[in-house]
């Protein structure tokens, strides 16, 4: 379950509430629109009833998304959405519980007062207790991925009276301090430089409005014909290619398609891939020289849904002619960066051998080279309840699709 943000327009100062996932930020009043963009982490805090108290921040955690994994002979899969604390206080709860959910937070900005208690724990070791394999499972874990994820920090404000520990979101003592020990101030530091940046939607190349949906992380300029993703604070240009479908009203839905050589395995060309998973297919003289391409989702879904759209094409291989005119264009978010496909790849490589039991315990030595990213659009068609791909053959439940854009 997502929360709420509010957050001010850069421009005239107007509140305007958004969605956790949300990376577009559109005023209703001024009309002006900012990407929002983080060097590490967005950073959150929920608000608190203690105005003339000296407010100290501890950290937590928030991660929300799917987790995948290789044990045994089973590659499995499951949702996670937990807050954990990011320090190791025993006074402090462990997590946030529904808290996030019931208020109305606000990004941290740099001027926000008070001290913040240093996020300490690591924070690949909190992820590797949220992907923590259901007990009816067993066998070795080869490999663990987390794909299409939220992550973010959340400060919860405390203040400190006497020798006990207060919740400033409820004004209540949560802990007491040792008499004569300080505690909390060797791990607190002040006047951190986080920021959060606003990136204006421009198109670099020509300087038309780029355009997106609220939880796009790739934008698009309908005038020079170009995509574009947030990296760095500033957007670098995306390849992509888009398939004309013959239906006027056709959406078209993003995929991310990776080209790669995979060391630790002898995986090259398509017809590596095709013998080293075992298909059922007769190895054709024209895939030995093609290159291996991973295919997967570039928005949001169930992972189950994830997973057999990623294994369909990329076991598929089909070559699609593609072109880059996406004027009228009735265009779906890419709301999975490609960062997340390169994380998916040993996934989709494990989900699509048959012969588990010998290529499972491979995947830790197992590294990919990236040769080219492509985004490529397909059009779907819809049918009232699914959306269907005609030159694959395959259908999308549309509520599939809803669920996806509240990961």
């Amino acid at each position: 379950m997502g929360f709420i943000v509010e957050q001010e327009c850069p421009q005239c100062g107007a509140t305007i509430e958004l969605d956790e996932t949300d990376h577009l930020l559109l005023c209703p009043y001024c009309n002006v629109k900012n990407f929002l963009f983080a060097t590490d982490y967005f950073r959150f805090v929920l608000p608190n009833r203690a105005p003339d108290k000296e407010l100290i921040y501890a950290p937590y955690l928030r991660f929300r998304g799917n987790v995948f994994y290789c044990q045994g002979r089973t590659v499995g899969h499951r949702v996670v959405d937990i807050t954990h604390v990011g320090l190791p206080f025993k006074g402090i709860p462990s997590s946030l519980g529904l808290r996030p959910q019931a208020m109305k937070m606000r990004f941290l900005e740099t001027g926000t007062g008070g001290s913040f208690l240093k996020f300490s724990l690591k924070a690949a070791d909190i992820l590797a207790k949220a992907g923590r394999i259901p007990s009816s499972s067993s066998g070795e874990v080869f490999h663990r991925a987390y794909i299409g994820e939220t992550l973010s920090i959340i400060y919860l404000p405390l203040f400190v009276e006497g020798n006990r520990i207060f919740d400033a979101v409820l004004n209540r003592p949560i802990a007491k301090i040792p008499e004569g020990e300080d505690i909390l101030t060797p791990a607190t530091m002040k006047n951190p430089r986080w920021k959060l940046h606003f990136i204006a939607t421009l198109c670099p190349q020509c300087g038309w409005n780029l355009e997106g949906e609220r939880d796009s992380v790739v934008l698009t300029c309908s005038n020079c014909q170009t995509a574009w993703a947030a990296s760095k604070g500033r957007f670098t240009q995306v390849n992509f290619r888009l398939v004309p479908g013959q239906e006027k009203d056709a959406v078209y839905l993003p995929f991310w398609r990776t080209s790669a050589v995979a060391d630790g395995i002898e995986i090259s060309s398509f017809a590596d891939f095709i013998r080293f998973t075992n298909q059922p297919r007769v190895v054709g003289k024209e895939w030995e020289g093609e290159p291996m391409s991973f295919w997967s989702p570039a928005f949001k879904i169930r992972p189950k849904v994830f997973l057999h759209l990623s294994r369909q094409f990329t076991i598929t291989q089909k070559l699609f002619q593609g072109e880059k005119e996406i004027q009228n264009k009735k265009l779906y978010p890419v709301t999975l960066p490609h960062t997340e496909a390169t994380q998916a790849m040993k996934m989709i490589l494990a989900s699509s051998t048959f012969n588990k039991k010998d290529v499972l315990p491979l995947l830790p030595r197992v590294s990919f080279k990236i040769l080219d990213s492509t985004l490529v659009y397909l059009p779907f068609t819809d049918t009232g309840h699914e959306m269907f791909q005609q030159q694959m053959r395959i259908s999308i439940n549309k509520n599939t699709l809803d669920f996806g854009r509240r990961l």
